[in-house]
């Protein structure tokens, strides 16, 4: 889960994002003699702890959604588990102010691609063969990332799956904040269903979408992304209050029937 790199309790990362932490509880915390050290560490795994009021935060505490920046993620990989598959495309979109400022997207080299995840997402074993391996792509896309705020749609599985696979290659794992698209969108677009095809066709996000090839999604999530941040109640202002808010905040009432099946069934009758 996002956030589980860290070295803090629970109610430690809750007051971090909220009412802040102590020096003493921090240092406790982190079990570091050198706090300083121990911030410096954390700033280079992608957090970045300030001071206020004799206080520790979060800096996303204080900083304005308009000048963060955000990083939209999507990763394809040959299977679900960690331990036994691998990243096959990595691709990324930083995000400041709704407009995208740069972008990541690469292959990853992968011998064994199993038919049903080539059926799925048009990738196969002769696709990557003159990709990079994985290790320089995690270790190009961790630089990419820097600080940013990770999001993703479903944020649990591409967020634990690369911060693992950093991990598996002996690297240091995320500790970067993050910020799930779901959870956002349904709290800010009224939808039956959201899944990223449906709410593509339902929004018309990105029309020229192939679903399942990483930054094609990366694109209809920042769109959706965008979209959500324009339905924002006036008192979310800051990083830690949108990310709050797509935790807590009220979901919205879904339609009763799902309205492309409505219009299909309409759309059949004319025929």
């Amino acid at each position: 889960m996002p956030g589980s790199n860290l070295p803090f309790s629970q109610k430690s990362l809750s007051r971090l994002s909220t009412k802040g932490l102590s020096y003493e509880v921090l240092k406790k915390e982190m079990g570091e003699d050198d706090v300083e050290l121990g911030l410096e560490l954390l700033r280079s795994q992608g957090i970045d702890l300030v001071k206020k009021n004799a206080l520790y935060y979060f800096a996303t505490k204080f900083k304005p959604i308009e000048d963060a920046i955000f990083c939209i993620v999507d990763i394809e990989t040959n299977g679900s588990k960690l331990d036994k598959h691998q990243i096959i495309e990595l691709a990324a979109l930083k995000i400041k102010n709704g407009q995208i400022i740069d972008r990541f997207e690469s292959l990853v080299r992968c011998d064994e691609i199993n038919p049903h995840i080539t059926d799925i997402t048009g990738i196969s074993p002769e696709d990557t063969k003159n990709a990079p391996q994985l290790l320089k792509v995690l270790q190009d896309f961790r630089i990419f990332l820097g600080d940013a705020v990770f999001v993703a749609h479903d944020v649990r599985f591409d967020y634990r799956f690369v911060s693992g696979s950093l991990e598996r290659a002996g690297l240091m794992p995320l500790t970067n904040r993050a910020l799930c698209s779901i959870d956002l969108a349904e709290r800010t677009i009224s939808s039956y269903r959201y899944g990223l095809k449906y709410l593509n066709d339902y929004l018309h996000l990105h029309p020229e979408a192939t679903h399942h090839r990483a930054m094609s999604d990366v694109i209809t999530t920042y769109r959706l992304f965008v979209k959500s941040l324009e339905n924002l109640p006036e008192d979310v202002k800051t990083v830690e209050d949108l990310i709050a808010f797509s935790k807590n905040g009220k979901r919205l009432k879904r339609p009763l029937f799902d309205p492309l099946a409505l219009t299909a069934e309409k759309d059949k009758k004319r025929e």
